[in-house]
């Protein structure tokens, strides 16, 4: 069978980072709060002619550079955002023409949080399905430009950058033992759509509006929803807590991250933080997170990895995949 192979990873991040006894001066806010309650100790804020493009762009350039192909090589774009440079067209297209590539399809996908998890799948079914051979997938964002700033419950927790991996077909026997997806789970539930949204859009208020969350609702919800998809995957592949080798979580809370480990009983070494570097920066945590751990060392070649995350609407959703 064909399976989706991780070939290269890459990322980006601002030039400018701020950190909690920075938000001091700007908020009624403390680093020993910020960091109890969550875990965050610094996120990079993008500056001027930063964008959510121009950091794609260069965390797509990162992840060919490490796989050894060319955008030429390349049959689909996929960027995962839910803060595109505009309206329209997909920041997708913006990314592919940066890269010089002017074949195949580019487009995005909104899943905010879980955006990348929705990414991969998709990217997933392409090249299974043999539309595509190679696909880049990228998380992008630039929350703090969707921020009230006079917020200290949200303002604090998010950041911006860039991951990104390019998933390549090859032939796979079918067993756990192949590199690649082995499976991905997704779900999505609107009714819970006010407890994490941003209150503006073209067709309601025509501004872009600013994130809004009921931290408690979400933190309530979030363990309970990762366990799901975490255990829908250990089904679908007849696997374990213990046959995992790494925990790549979405990094919203660091007492989230914990919480959902102790709760499915996966020890916290296995797990990849980094919510106290770059704090929540929506769909390009997974894939900042990924590029952190494959590029020290971490995550090697035949490590089993399981990425997961939560994110507005609510959408949750799991890949489990062979590195």
């Amino acid at each position: 069978m064909i399976r989706s192979v991780v070939r290269g990873f890459g990322a980006a991040l601002p030039k400018q980072v701020v950190t909690n006894l920075d938000l001091e001066s700007k908020v009624d806010t403390s680093d020993e709060w910020i960091v109890q309650r969550t875990g965050i100790r610094q996120r990079y804020i993008a500056g001027e002619g930063e964008t959510t493009a121009s950091l794609g762009e260069a965390a797509g350039r990162a992840a060919l550079e490490n796989a050894g192909l060319t955008s030429a090589d390349l049959d689909l774009i996929i960027v995962a955002t839910s803060t595109p440079d505009n309206t329209f067209p997909a920041t997708a297209v913006n990314i592919q023409n940066r890269l010089g590539m002017h074949h195949g399809a580019a487009f995005d996908v909104q899943a905010v949080c879980s955006g990348f998890i929705f990414g991969v799948t998709t990217a997933d079914a392409y090249i299974r399905g043999g539309l595509a051979k190679r696909v880049l997938v990228i998380g992008a964002e630039t929350f703090s430009r969707i921020l009230d700033w006079t917020d200290r419950t949200t303002c604090v927790l998010f950041g911006d950058g860039a991951g990104a991996i390019i998933l390549e077909a090859q032939e796979g026997t079918g067993a756990n033992s192949d590199r690649g997806v082995l499976t991905t789970q997704l779900r999505s539930d609107g009714a819970h759509k006010e407890k994490l949204y941003v209150d503006g859009g073209p067709s309601t208020t025509g501004t872009v509006g600013h994130l809004r969350m009921e931290g408690r609702e979400v933190f309530k919800h979030a363990v309970g929803m990762i366990t799901d998809v975490i255990e829908a995957a250990f089904t679908a592949t007849g696997t374990t807590a213990d046959d995992l080798d790494w925990l790549v979580p979405h990094q919203a809370n660091r007492r989230i991250i914990d919480g959902s480990a102790k709760k499915l009983g996966i020890p916290l070494e296995k797990v990849v933080v980094t919510v106290d570097l770059h704090g929540n920066t929506s769909a390009a945590s997974i894939p900042l997170a990924l590029n952190t751990a494959a590029a020290d060392g971490r995550i090697k070649r035949g490590d089993l990895v399981l990425l997961e995350a939560m994110g507005g609407g609510f959408t949750w959703g799991s890949v489990l995949l062979r590195w």
